[in-house]
């Protein structure tokens, strides 16, 4: 395609930025789009009753015209777990490696969407799409089957890494291609993205092989029931719980709907290796000793309705976390699961189990590349602008010291925020304005119906409760037939207050009667004058402000 004065390179990121999750970036040329990565995030603390967070596409939709595919690096949840959603909205072809497919057509199948095109895309293998020619590259993380891309547009080449960290013994596949992409710093490249999470810490990240070795070690010297907690997704950490218990003969049983699925996918398409009959139901566990059991389940996030806290509050219905059981967390808290982690972590000592935690014991390691990794990436690549991706805000500004140190303009280095327009041309980028962006809730079956005002009166209603006042007055003379009574749910114990119950009902008297007095008819201003009286009461007598509901009925009295 000719390239014209007017034609710009857009990158916009519509989540991933100033966030940890939610990944996902837009590359436009002219009449051409294609989206990197699709994926979700854990609710803050505030959003109360969400289950995930997905990133607003409404761009996208708006311009789905233009949409050539979706590429996806690896298959995480902050990576793939928005994309059923965003699908139902835009269908566009879907591109990825065999084990991100492998999942992604497992989601598909529980939403049920069976009209998606899924292609499987093998590391040193390129799409073309529109104007855009997309090159996978191999990488390693803590998945099997992750890629960075290079992608050559008619502008010049854009490189994004995803997730990715320099380990030269990976558990399984091929060390990450770092000649590939050297190659294309060799070429030139214009922009280059790299994963800045880990960018605060020093050296080099830790291979995923000493976590393999500290298992054999605790497998060892273990003679209780031992339960691993770890992501889902994480095919490498799985892999070595299982050949710890194979070398020192314990069965291996699975807790945990998301855990079941990955592990399922990855034994099916061959990336992991299991001994025949090393896996038994959870039903069975009765049948073993617990020296004889390993259990691998989900929560090492503390999440509420994972299979661990659940075990923690004694709700699961098939297992039990008992005095003497060994649990280890594999997996450090995302920013933000501080306190859920440390509270689940609490409740398993006090159930009498021994832990063993990042804090404690190298039982983790990250699937990110430190800052020496980072360096080396930067160098190889030598980009003329360089966005940070992947972090948070203080990651992002991190990142972008460690370009400026090693002799990257500070001109070229692009901070950018979720919703940013990044243009570009051969000889400049900058932020051009912005796009519409965001968080959409998920709460339950519901898609973006909880919004601001929701979470406000959910957030109101957790920390105030609620008082209703419920009224039933004459149709036609406004008189008050019945009450006002009034109801308290997690404002006050009402036997205990029954003299500002009391007092309540004749503030809400007196409003009603204000309102008949003022020839006040219409329902809002009624509701309005009680709300706003008995708040100001409620306030003046013990400082608090509850959630003031007011039902007025009417009925005709002949």
């Amino acid at each position: 395609m000719a390239q014209t004065k007017k034609n710009k390179l857009k990158i916009i990121p519509l989540g991933g930025l100033g966030e940890i999750g939610k990944n996902i970036t837009v590359i436009e040329y002219n009449k051409d789009i294609i989206v990197i990565d699709c994926g979700m995030a854990f609710p803050e603390d505030e959003m109360l009753g969400i289950d995930i967070v997905i990133p607003d596409v409404t761009y996208l939709i708006k311009n789905k015209d233009k949409v050539k595919g979706l590429f996806l690096t690896h298959g995480h949840e902050d990576h793939i777990g928005a994309i059923p959603y965003v699908l139902k909205k835009i269908n566009i072809p879907v591109y990825g490696t065999r084990l991100t497919i492998g999942l992604i057509g497992n989601k598909l199948l529980e939403h049920k969407l069976e009209d998606v095109s899924l292609n499987v895309v093998n590391p040193g293998e390129n799409v073309k799409v529109g104007c855009f020619k997309v090159n996978f590259i191999g990488t390693n993380h803590s998945i099997p089957d992750s890629v960075g891309f290079a992608i050559e547009t008619p502008m010049g080449t854009v490189v994004h890494t995803g997730d990715f960290k320099i380990d030269y013994t990976p558990i399984n596949g091929d060390v990450i291609d770092l000649n590939t992409f050297a190659e294309y710093g060799r070429k030139g490249v214009l922009v280059a993205m790299s994963d800045s999470t880990n960018v605060e810490r020093p050296g080099y990240t830790q291979s995923e092989r000493t976590v393999g070795n500290k298992f054999m070690d605790v497998f060892k010297n273990s003679k209780q029931r031992i339960i691993v907690a770890t992501f889902a997704s994480n095919i490498h950490r799985v892999q070595q719980i299982v050949n710890a218990a194979v070398a020192y003969n314990r069965k291996v049983a699975v807790s945990g709907r998301s855990m079941v699925n990955v592990i399922k996918v990855a034994q099916e398409l061959g990336y992991l290796e299991v001994p025949d009959g090393t896996f038994v139901n959870v039903n069975d566990l009765r049948k073993y000793k617990d020296e004889e059991i390993a259990l691998i389940t989900t929560g090492s996030q503390g999440e509420p309705m994972s299979a661990l806290t659940r075990m923690a509050n004694s709700d699961h219905k098939k297992l039990d976390i008992k005095a003497g059981d060994m649990v280890i967390i594999s997996a450090n808290p995302i920013p933000g699961n501080e306190k859920t982690v440390a509270r689940v972590i609490n409740m398993l000592y006090q159930k009498g189990a021994d832990v063993l935690y990042d804090a404690l014991e190298e039982i983790h390691v990250s699937g990110h590349a430190r800052q020496e990794e980072l360096k080396l990436m930067l160098t190889l690549l030598k980009p003329k602008f360089f966005m940070p991706v992947h972090g948070e805000f203080r990651h992002l500004k991190h990142h972008a010291k460690l370009a400026v140190e090693l002799g990257i303009s500070e001109e070229n280095i692009i901070i950018a925020e979720t919703g940013d327009v990044i243009e570009f041309n051969t000889k400049s980028g900058m932020i051009n304005g912005s796009v519409q962006s965001g968080n959409i809730l998920v709460d339950g079956l519901g898609v973006g119906d909880v919004g601001n005002i929701v979470l406000r009166d959910r957030k109101h209603l957790s920390e105030n409760g609620l008082i209703i006042a419920v009224i039933t007055i004459d149709k036609n003379t406004g008189d008050i037939i019945s009450g006002p009574d009034i109801v308290s749910r997690g404002f006050i114990y009402v036997r205990e207050n029954v003299d500002l119950i009391d007092e309540s009902k004749k503030i809400v008297n007196i409003a009603l009667n204000k309102c008949k007095d003022s020839n006040i008819k219409d329902w809002s201003s009624i509701k309005t004058m009680i709300k706003d009286d008995l708040n100001n009461f409620i306030y003046e007598k013990i400082k608090r402000s509850p959630m003031i509901l007011p039902i007025i009925m009417e009925v005709s009295v002949q």
